[in-house]
């Protein structure tokens, strides 16, 4: 056997190593990725149901609550709160102001007076 071939069948058996590592890693990424996907499946369902009813606090912890929504309304602050139906009732009774994006008191069937 000359040297060319030899030193072919080196560069093949090379090559055939490095694609065999390749595959390895892509294999390891794909398990990663269906890890993460599985992971991030069960961290969704876990989520506790989101509230009905939201009261949003002011600036700070003690301030009272300055709005009432609806739970899932895109205007409610971080500052927010879910609370029961009557929770919510009570604080638009007490003169909370219903937000005008998700209209709570509508929902709740508020009627004012």
């Amino acid at each position: 056997m000359n040297d060319s071939a030899a030193s072919r069948l080196d560069q093949l058996l090379f090559l055939k190593r490095v694609q065999e590592q390749d595959l390895e890693r892509t294999r390891r990424w794909i398990t990663d990725e269906e890890r993460r996907q599985s992971e991030r499946r069960r961290g969704i369902e876990a989520r506790p149901p989101q509230p009905d009813w939201l009261i949003e606090r002011g600036l700070d912890g003690h301030s009272p609550p300055v709005y009432v929504h609806v739970g899932g309304c895109h205007m409610a602050g971080k500052r927010s709160k879910g609370v029961e139906r009557e929770q919510a009732l009570r604080a638009l009774a007490d003169g909370v102001p219903a937000c005008t994006h998700c209209q709570p008191d509508s929902e709740l069937g508020y009627l004012e007076g």
